[in-house]
């Protein structure tokens, strides 16, 4: 790119999200940040980092068949009608179907994946599909599927919200919450519709195999930095803010000064497991200061 390092230059260490590519790829990070904070709350107390990955990977088949009849357009319904029916399927097998939780997610888990990939092979220039797919196009994010981001985040949200007490009860005392006029399987679907939506919402920026990564890792770092209920929600925002501003600024640099065409959700996602790497290391040092205490 002639005179790209000359441009970078010019437009100094932020001015790069000036760049209308920049910036809608940046807002995309920010809406999925703060989605993911408030419904990875209950995917972290509830310990269904399982379940959400097995919602990223049933996704993809509503992925390729929305692409296939509709083009770009089609993805967001096609992969929004595959989510929530596996997330139904999920529960209702859990709860009803006497399979236990693992073995019902990685049925359905492997045999959506593996109709997706069938039938996105029987698609011309299937391997640039797929691998678009699977990797999301972060910096080709429209401003029309900005909009349906947003839109499907705050829906997702707005499940969470209304269902708080249901949820946080059914998170800390199951049988306490259904003792007290909860119920469980309502309490259950709404959290599984909630987590699917941000799967949705996630996987066209990210794609299906580090959408998993936004909705885990931040708020298991925030656990391991701080045990006060309060702060958890906006750590687990502000983690992912800041991988996904130093993920965009180190790809866009690294393709201009070095000319490597990098993913820019790979470069976010590695910088977030870096950040639960140090979370880990400052908890450890934590623990061990406190028995240093105690011992002496």
């Amino acid at each position: 790119m002639p005179g790209a390092p000359h441009l970078l230059a010019e437009l100094g260490p932020l001015g790069v999200f000036g760049l209308p590519f920049m910036w809608r790829a940046l807002l995309t990070v920010v809406i999925l940040a703060v989605a993911a904070g408030v419904v990875g709350l209950f995917i972290s107390f509830r310990e269904l980092e399982f379940v959400s990955d097995g919602l990223v990977h049933a996704v993809f088949p509503g992925l390729v068949i929305g692409a296939a009849f509709a083009g770009t357009d089609g993805v967001l319904p096609g992969a929004a009608l595959a989510a929530v029916a596996a997330a139904i399927l999920f529960t209702v097998l859990e709860r009803r179907g006497g399979v236990g939780a693992d073995a019902a997610i990685a049925v359905v888990l492997t045999g959506l994946f593996s109709l997706g990939v069938v039938l996105v092979s029987r698609q011309e220039g299937y391997v640039s599909q797929l691998q678009e797919l699977l990797f999301g196009r972060l910096l080709t994010v429209t401003e029309a599927q900005l909009w349906q981001i947003l839109v499907v985040a705050l829906l997702a949200c707005a499940i969470v919200l209304v269902t708080w007490r249901a949820q946080l009860f059914r998170a800390f005392d199951a049988a306490g919450a259904e003792a007290s006029g909860y119920r469980p399987l309502a309490a259950d679907l709404s959290l599984g519709i909630a987590v699917a939506l941000l799967v949705v919402a996630g996987v066209q920026a990210l794609g299906v195999l580090m959408v998993i990564a936004l909705l885990t890792v931040p708020m298991a770092a925030a656990r391991l930095l701080t045990r006060g209920f309060g702060i958890l929600i906006p750590l687990a925002i502000l983690l992912p803010l800041g991988a996904g501003v130093a993920g965009l600024w180190l790809s866009f640099d690294w393709s201009v000064n070095a000319g490597a065409t990098v993913s820019p959700g790979a470069v976010v996602v590695l910088i977030l497991v870096a950040l639960y790497g140090v979370a880990a290391v400052v908890r450890a040092g934590i623990l061990a200061a406190r028995r240093g205490r105690a011992a002496s």
